[in-house]
């Protein structure tokens, strides 16, 4: 047998996830789409967890096995900065970006604590967003347009983040409406 190339595992698409603060609040959601090439694998996928005893939230996008080794590396630590979300950030992408194997997983995350919603990508970049709202995956862009549209309403962060999300779902054929938030 030849060496796996990408022709032999089709693209893996359809998550969205999306990190809303208001009000003292703060939620991800995740849809729980999972698709391969144009085929719905699964509908209920579990994109969203809690860390650190529950302090904390990350929600992730991109191949299942990469965002699980970045949530474990994660909690590690997060255990070495308890209450320290973006140091332990900092630090996480920093060997994300510098180790040998790390540096080849495929993924992004979202993560949060009470008072800081980071996005942390593989390139080395932390992000604060600068409006309470941020968003990952392939209903990313459509989910955070209209989290941004509505975070000036009257609508809670829990509130916002599901219609938004379900606005995502309308548009993107990679996300559904079966969604896991979680709330800080």
């Amino acid at each position: 047998m030849g060496q796996a190339t990408s022709a032999t595992f089709p693209d893996w698409h359809g998550t969205t996830i999306l990190a809303v603060r208001k009000g003292g609040s703060t939620v991800i959601a995740g849809d729980g789409q999972v698709s391969m090439g144009q085929t719905i694998v699964k509908g209920n996928a579990r994109k969203v967890r809690r860390l650190a005893g529950g302090r904390v939230v990350a929600g992730f996008a991109g191949a299942t096995a990469d965002a699980f080794t970045l949530i474990e590396r994660l909690e590690a630590k997060l255990e070495q900065y308890p209450e320290q979300l973006a140091r332990a950030c900092v630090d996480l992408a920093k060997d994300w970006r510098t180790d040998r194997y790390l540096r080849r997983l495929e993924a992004m995350l979202i993560v949060a604590d009470a008072s800081t919603i980071l996005t942390v990508t593989g390139v080395g970049d932390v992000l604060e967003p600068e409006s309470g709202v941020a968003a990952i995956g392939s209903g990313g862009n459509y989910a955070l347009a209209a989290a941004r549209a509505l975070i000036d309403g009257a609508l809670d962060a829990e509130a916002i983040a599901r219609r938004a999300m379900a606005i995502a779902a309308e548009i993107c054929v990679y996300t559904n409406g079966e969604l896991t938030v979680e709330k800080l």
